[in-house]
């Protein structure tokens, strides 16, 4: 087996991962969510300390810590990404995973219309056009339902926005996600040690359910393993194929939140959704179909570059 066929099997088993991870997260739904943040952001950092640990990159964290703007850069990618967790969390809990997989279907688009305002990006005829697309979906579902999708926005931005930082940073996958996670722990902790002492958790408790409940307290040890998990196999394939192989292969975490939100999770289609979905979908075939185009034409310039340079 290659390495590109190893990227591309690694990508999608991250990608099922995310898209199934909504049925683990319902079985937690009689947790307030950010009581199951809290520890999956605590446990997200207890695994990714063994794997750093293991690695032997732990003097890689000491050096990026040191460097002011990236740690800064890193604190605001931590505010974006933990943001996102809690989202997707509530979402889960509160029957909106519907609402969540739209999110993650309209991120591609939200990130390059994010490229193009902030980085002053180009943008090509096709991408205009699966922007718009994709906008006009966003405008048709909330006008439908009568108010703005707010849990899809929401996802969508903040992923974005976590992407578009991740862009300027000259930080791997996985020590990145460990320093965001650094960072949060103590947040993390606070809270918790609240949800214990003093109830803050409220839903009618005293106290938090970690440590009363085996299974409970099991599944939200496991909820770190189930985070760092795909941001592993992630990092693994960002190495060996492209990012356009990436984007395309990564369609199927909304795909299999689409499908849970429907037939597992039996939530509401509305006709609204019937033609939002549709539209979405060919924004993002026209998006996909354009950055293959692209694809294909730099492999043909690097080729006659490579060619040019030997005769």
């Amino acid at each position: 087996m290659n390495e590109r066929t190893k990227g591309i099997l690694a990508m999608a088993s991250a990608s099922i991962i995310w898209g199934l991870s909504g049925i683990y997260y319902k079985e937690l739904a009689h947790i307030p969510p950010l009581e199951v943040l809290g520890h999956r952001t605590l446990w997200s950092f207890v695994f990714f300390v063994i794997v750093i640990t293991i690695q032997g990159r732990l003097s890689v964290v000491w050096g990026i810590l040191r460097q002011p703007r990236t740690f800064a850069m890193l604190m605001v990618s931590a505010v974006m990404i933990s943001t996102n967790w809690f989202v997707f969390i509530l979402s889960i809990q509160k029957g909106w995973a519907m609402e969540a997989s739209f999110g993650y279907y309209i991120f591609p688009l939200v990130a390059v219309a994010l490229g193009y305002l902030v980085l002053g990006e180009r943008l090509s005829k096709p991408q205009k056009i699966a922007v718009a697309i994709a906008a006009g979906a966003v405008i048709m579902l909330g006008v439908g339902l009568g108010n703005p999708p707010w849990i899809s926005l929401t996802l969508a931005t903040t992923f974005g926005a976590y992407g578009l930082i991740k862009n300027k940073l000259d930080v791997g996958p996985e020590i990145s996600v460990f320093i965001e996670v650094l960072v949060l722990t103590p947040v993390a902790l606070i809270w918790l040690f609240g949800v214990h002492k003093f109830g803050w958790s409220g839903a009618g408790r005293s106290g938090a359910i970690f440590g009363t409940n085996l299974r409970d307290s099991l599944m939200l040890i496991f909820s770190g393993v189930l985070t760092a998990v795909p941001l592993i196999l992630f990092s693994y394939a960002a190495r060996r194929v492209t990012l356009t192989t990436i984007g395309l292969v990564q369609y199927l975490n909304p795909t299999l939140q689409f499908m849970v939100a429907t037939f597992i999770f039996t939530e509401s289609f509305t006709k609204w959704h019937a033609v939002a979905f549709p539209l979405i979908w060919t924004g993002l075939a026209i998006y996909s179909i354009d950055s293959l185009r692209q694809e294909r034409s730099a492999r043909k310039r690097r080729i006659n570059s490579g060619t040019s340079e030997t005769t």
